[in-house]
């Protein structure tokens, strides 16, 4: 992979990281259409490192509200009790236990099934149809939805769902926001609501993926048929900016817009991906 192809393809996870698109599909696609091949899953997971730096700082003063008022209430601060330890007396500080609750289905899923998502997962057959079968998952979800609720109406068993909803993403094609943004929506959560929480979940889960493929990687990084150190690093940087951007306008465009046209984007991708792969153009399986 030379600096252009890591120009794109971080430029590809910063533009596709927030929205209901899938990310990981993208890289794959482009990934192979511009001659870099599949760029793995380690490249996919380290670059979204980048693209969740820059979560970090665009939700810093709430990220900061959150954990203060979890560790006031887990260290007694709000009261001795158990009930207070969790959070009774403060919504921040539930909600720190909410997104640990639910971050817990994409770990245990996403170890238990590290070597599918390495190779097997990345077929793309495969995420053609979950391009398209969440499109329209994600389009009924955002037709029926009642979106009444906001973060305040969270509790524990809404936060498990949304991290059920949300460990689906270890497939490509699935879109980690959009599987969470959907389950919000069929909850009742406003689309705000839902992509504001499915922004705060994804830190712990997608950073965690990140560092371990880093520091499992490391060995395999560079070496021939893989992106290389200053590739990856490129990508990275080019996606933390471009991500950064790419949220303000998400948030803003979200409390107008309906999710028709990323349904409709979705649909049209499922089938140029199947056109290209009957062509030749694109090989189905990948993974490094």
């Amino acid at each position: 992979m030379n600096g252009f192809q890591a120009f794109i393809l971080g430029l590809v996870q910063g533009l596709t990281e927030f929205l209901p698109v899938s990310s990981s599909a993208h890289l794959r696609i482009v990934g192979e259409l511009i001659g870099s091949s599949d760029p793995g899953a380690a490249f996919t997971a380290i670059t979204q490192i980048g693209t969740e730096s820059a979560v970090i700082l665009y939700f810093r003063r709430d990220i900061a509200t959150i954990c203060t008022a979890w560790w006031r209430a887990i260290s007694g601060q709000d009261g001795p009790t158990w009930r207070e330890r969790m959070g009774s007396r403060n919504h921040d500080a539930r909600m720190g236990w909410y997104i640990g609750l639910g971050s817990l289905p994409i770990v245990v899923l996403g170890l238990g099934l590290e070597n599918a998502i390495d190779k097997s997962f990345r077929n793309l057959y495969l995420i053609a149809l979950m391009l398209a079968v969440f499109a329209l998952v994600l389009g009924w979800a955002d037709k029926v939805g009642a979106k009444n609720r906001e973060l305040t109406d969270l509790n524990p068993k809404h936060a498990l769902y949304f991290g059920l909803a949300q460990a689906l993403a270890i497939i490509p094609g699935v879109s980690r926001s959009g599987g969470t943004i959907s389950a919000g929506l069929l909850m009742g959560y406003t689309r705000e609501a839902a992509a504001r929480y499915s922004f705060l979940l994804a830190i712990p889960a997608v950073l965690g993926s990140g560092f371990y493929k880093l520091f499992s990687s490391t060995d395999e990084i560079g070496v021939a048929g893989t992106p290389g150190v200053g590739a990856t690093l490129l990508a990275t940087l080019v996606a933390f900016v471009v991500g950064y951007l790419v949220i303000i306008v998400f948030l803003k465009i979200i409390s107008t817009f309906s999710y028709k046209p990323f349904v409709v984007y979705r649909l049209v991708l499922a089938v140029v991906v199947v056109v290209l792969l009957v062509a030749g153009v694109l090989t189905a399986q990948g993974g490094i």
